[in-house]
């Protein structure tokens, strides 16, 4: 085994490190013994008795992975001794997937953690929720993220009319190389997010980086490459089920002849022919390749680590399109001889470059008829057969273009000033700068319409974000004869400087100058905002350990936000939290099968200020009108000084149980979170001038749930080993409490005491058998169906349950990894339209009524001439018909990896295999059952195959 550590007892200068092949190697006399420890094995006493070789073997002991220290964010705190939930993966979990978004590597892995992935395309985003949606803005449910104790800026760095290749505006984590992670901590109760007060209120999430380590110098080398495709394609029909479907609605509508533009079927097109779009517009293969390179080592008083990083992806779209990432990170640690004095710098630095088409083509590729022509034509341009018709590949030279770096840097000094008293200081800064384009050229239109270059439309987004923070601390920590005092104390002062500046311009005389702005007639200014922010807190904590089994945890905060007025700026949260060792008392020290056992409950505040900067003030934008040559200011925002912070209330009980030296260990958790003081837009008449002003609401939302984890220890031999971690979460989110919400504006949006991400439906009847049209209950019985007097059918798309499997498997020089994740969800089928239009339908529509007396799920085919049937279609789409079961079991990761024997000790070469997304069941019938975002790309299937050299 790697990475155990061999000392020589009694002797504080000769201490070793096992390889990577278990070799080690030290200076001992032949009366010495060895003390040899690892993490997971009990410690060995090895007397040397005069050998010059003495080999090892450790005895398996899971109780010992009590021991480990998590991070807590300003302390760490024992596995065994915390009174908080935390969740943790390490760099032994991220080193198997692979993925290049640090949210993805934490996807089916964490009780309470729910990850989806936004779009396919690469460059795209996830989206995080840590035990549910809190706030009713779904912009303020984003949790903290803190790199190396640098908080690092979620907010979005994309802008609406740049990034349409997403769902979402772009992440600003995409960063971030999952490589150069050493753990990511969750933080989810109040105990352990209440010393973040505004901050914490939707989690936090810690990451720290790898920093290198005592020894001599090691250089790694990792390289992969891969190649990643759509996992699923929905059923659609083919030529002859689509040309019967289109000609069927030509009779349904009495019409007798086919209109000039219907080429499809007036003969046009080939009636023959069948082209599955699917495969020709996302069929094609994203190459991935991805190189790795560390040095470290050091003394030790000096350790460093050094690295670099390079990552590129294409699409599977057609054409040359590429997404690019590159990094470098630096860390240095040092202490003094006499360990008082001890500082730590770390540094990463990130640049991303993306070109892809502004455009997705997934709505095309699953709505363009089946006998449609060829894209191109022999020349090898584009074919625009038939006049007007619309070439979708033409959206190609719509690109969007991306340029992003990011630097994170952080340093940590810290003295012991006595035994009992030490001091530190934790400095951080970060900045950002992203600089997005998006061209409409004339290209995309028909040569024989003359659109000119006059037309083409450049979209320009610069970003721009700094911040810095401070925070001294004091730590005093004393112990006594049956217990110990813990007590931190400190402060927080940082600032934040955001700039945006969004522009369009036209008119241009050439589309080779499209990507300059200065060569448009017309410049549009769409945004230009500089804001700063400012935070400054005061926090605390006090940790009593009683006889090492009563453990009481209080932390506290006093925040100040700029985001508030001058009397709310400043707020207090605080939580406590308790634990009780109940193993550690007399009656089941001894016990032969329980190991170890706490039960351990916190309760709290935390609170939020994600409403953006500025939001309290009345503020005035620019006009668009020009008045005797002067632009003018309107006003945008009314005052408001009552605006003050939301503030969520959580509650835990917990249990942890290990059996038989922990080899079986589980942890039930019981959680439920209030969030109050909304911070919402509240809607105004429209004769005040202004559609809403930014207030607090008084509106209660309650997430509450069971949290289930368990790890076992199948088997520990000398030669094979078998881990299993499973993760089980029972969530439920309602909206507990809104002051008249029936008179309100939201009273169509929200219902009490359901989820607050619900939609309100249509009750769908069926078909009607005699004139086969789609029917739907008339709620209030005025014989028609209205909005939103009819539209009260509450569907609740919040998964009921989900969680993960994880297995891994040690033979050897052989290990096996792999992840199932699964979710017990709701979600709508793919919406496409009217059938019997031009365009293409699912497979199961073919089943559509034809004749009076017919019973079938699908209503009447149309051209759009039938108005109840477009209405009946049109109110489908919104009603319980559209929503299906969308669980599913999916084989989220594997890896395989061997370690290949070599002659030189202190070399190792390691093999490796992985897989995402390879398998998924579902009855799902519409494609990936994991992504909610329509006519986007879904998730890749991805398998990569790569290498491991270290020496």
């Amino acid at each position: 085994m790697p990475g155990v550590t061999i000392t020589v007892k009694n002797k504080t200068n000769s201490t070793a490190i096992s390889d990577y092949n278990g070799q080690y190697s030290l200076s001992a006399s032949p009366q010495d013994t060895l003390i040899v420890s690892f993490i997971g094995f009990k410690t060995a006493l090895i007397l040397v008795k005069g050998r010059t070789k003495v080999d090892v073997q450790l005895i398996y002991d899971t109780t010992t992975l009590q021991e480990v220290r998590v991070n807590a964010g300003y302390y760490s705190v024992k596995e065994s001794e915390r009174t908080g939930s935390i969740a943790r993966i390490t760099s032994k979990d991220i080193e198997t997937q692979p993925v290049t978004n640090v949210l993805a590597t934490m996807q089916g892995r964490m009780a309470g953690v729910s990850i989806t992935q936004t779009t396919g395309v690469p460059g795209g985003g996830f989206d995080i929720k840590i035990r549910g949606q809190n706030s009713l803005r779904s912009e303020g449910n984003t949790p903290l993220y803190i790199i190396d104790g640098v908080p690092f800026s979620s907010e979005s760095i994309g802008s609406a009319q740049t990034s349409t290749s997403f769902p979402t505006r772009t992440s600003p984590l995409n960063g971030i190389n999952p490589d150069t992670i050493e753990s990511i901590e969750i933080l989810k109760d109040a105990d352990a997010t209440s010393i973040y007060g505004s901050r914490g209120a939707n989690g936090v999430v810690l990451i720290t980086t790898k920093k290198g380590k005592q020894g001599r110098t090691k250089f790694s080398i990792n390289t992969s490459t891969g190649a990643g495709r759509v996992t699923h394609f929905l059923k659609l029909m083919n030529t002859e089920q689509y040309l019967k479907m289109r000609k069927q609605a030509f009779i349904n509508d009495g019409l007798a002849e086919y209109s000039p533009l219907d080429y499809d079927v007036n003969g046009t097109w080939d009636q023959n022919r069948y082209t599955n779009w699917q495969k020709e517009f996302l069929g094609g293969t994203a190459q991935i390749t991805d190189l790795n390179a560390t040095i470290s080592g050091g003394s030790e008083n000096t350790q460093f680590l050094a690295g670099g990083s390079y990552h590129t992806q294409s699409t599977v779209f057609p054409g040359d399109f590429l997404y690019s990432k590159g990094s470098g990170q630096i860390s240095i640690n040092h202490q003094s001889n006499d360990s008082k004095f001890k500082f730590s710098f770390s540094t990463g630095y990130n640049i991303q470059s993306n070109n892809q088409p502004s455009f997705d083509l997934t709505y095309d590729a699953r709505s363009l008829p089946p006998n449609a022509p060829a894209l191109f034509n022999p020349g090898g341009e584009l074919n625009w057969e038939n006049g007007t018709w619309i070439n979708p590949l033409a959206n190609l030279n719509t690109e969007f273009k991306s340029k992003t770096n990011d630097l994170t840097a952080n340093t940590i000094i810290s003295y012991e000033i006595s035994s009992a008293l030490s001091f530190k200081t934790n400095l951080g800064y970060t900045s950002l700068f992203n600089d997005e384009t998006r061209v409409v050229p004339s290209t995309i239109y028909n040569p024989s319409l003359n659109v000119t270059s006059a037309s083409s439309i450049l979209f320009v987004n610069n970003t721009g974000r700094s911040s810095w923070i401070v925070e001294p601390q004091i730590n005093w920590k004393k112990d006594f004869e049956s217990s110990s005092l813990d007590i931190l104390v400190g402060s927080t002062f940082q600032s934040q400087r955001n700039n945006r500046n969004v522009q369009s311009g036209t008119g241009f005389n050439s589309n080779s100058l499209m990507y300059n702005m200065a060569a448009a007639r017309v410049i549009r200014v769409l945004s230009n905002d500089e804001t700063l922010y400012k935070y400054q807190a005061f926090f605390g904590r006090i940790n009593y350990n009683l006889y090492q089994r009563y453990i009481l945890n209080l932390t506290a905060r006093r925040d100040g936000s700029s985001r508030f007025g001058p009397r709310n700026q400043y707020a207090n949260f605080g939580a406590g939290g308790f634990a009780w060792l109940f193993s550690k008392e007399s009656f089941f020290k001894n016990s032969k099968w329980l190991s170890f056992g706490k039960i351990r409950t916190s309760y709290g505040t935390t609170g939020s200020d994600q409403i953006g900067d500025y939001q309290f003030l009345d503020t005035y934008t620019t006009s668009s009108a020009i008045y005797n040559g002067i632009t003018g200011l309107a006003p945008s925002r009314l005052y408001n000084a009552d605006f003050r912070w939301e503030i969520n209330k959580k509650f835990e009980v917990a249990a942890e149980l290990g059996f038989h030296q922990d080899r079986i260990f589980t942890t039930i958790a019981w959680y439920q979170n209030r969030s109050s003081n909304q911070l919402v837009g509240l809607p105004l008449p429209g004769t005040t001038g202004f559609n809403s002003i930014q207030a607090n609401l008084n509106a209660v939302v309650e997430n509450s749930g069971l949290e289930l984890t368990l790890r076992t220890a199948n088997f520990a031999l000398k030669n094979f080993s078998w881990t299993t971690n499973i993760n089980l979460t029972f969530a439920k989110n309602k909206l507990v409490s809104f002051p008249d919400l029936e008179t309100s504006p939201y009273s169509e949006k929200y219902r009490i005491g359901s989820p607050i991400n619900i939609e309100l439906q249509y009750n769908f009847k069926g078909v009607n058998q005699q004139n086969g049209i789609y029917e739907f209950e008339d709620k209030n019985g005025d014989g028609l169906i209205t909005f939103p007097e009819d539209k009260q059918t509450v569907a609740d798309f919040s998964p009921k349950y989900y969680g993960g499997i994880q297995n891994q498997l040690i033979y050897k020089r052989l290990s096996l990894d792999f992840l199932f994740q699964f979710v017990k969800q709701k979600n709508k089928t793919y919406p496409m339209g009217p059938a019997g239009m031009m365009s293409n339908q699912q497979q199961r529509i073919v089943n559509s009524w034809n004749q009076p007396g017919n019973s079938t799920p699908y209503q009447i085919y149309t051209t759009g001439y039938n108005d109840d049937a477009l209405t009946g279609n049109y109110l489908l789409d919104e009603s319980t018909a559209s929503i299906t079961d969308a669980s599913f079991i999916r084989l989220k990761n594997i890896s395989l990896s061997y370690n290949v024997p070599l002659k030189h000790n202190e070399t190792q070469l390691k093999i490796m295999i992985q897989g995402q997304n390879l398998l998924t069941f579902t009855k799902y019938p519409d494609g990936d059952p994991e992504f909610l975002s329509y006519g986007f790309l879904p998730p890749l299937k991805v398998i990569t195959a790569g290498i491991q050299l270290i020496f």
